[in-house]
């Protein structure tokens, strides 16, 4: 997955202005405790943190973004 279809998909699923905060306030315990954007910037690949993402929050992502 490419990092631009990683942030077109999360802001689908939450909204642009959600999205952004989910992204830097929300820690995720799939991603080791850390926020979305501090995975990312440690190297993580966009599909992982997407599968976090999806764990994380199973009713809020469609099924056609997953």
């Amino acid at each position: 997955m490419r990092l631009t279809d990683f942030w077109t998909r999360l802001e689908e699923a939450f909204g642009r202005g959600y999205a952004a905060s989910i992204a830097s306030d929300q820690v995720l315990p799939e991603l080791g405790g850390r926020t979305i954007e501090q995975a990312l910037r440690a190297g993580e690949q966009a599909h992982v943190v997407w599968r976090a993402v999806v764990a994380a929050y199973p009713d809020r992502v469609p099924a056609r973004l997953r």
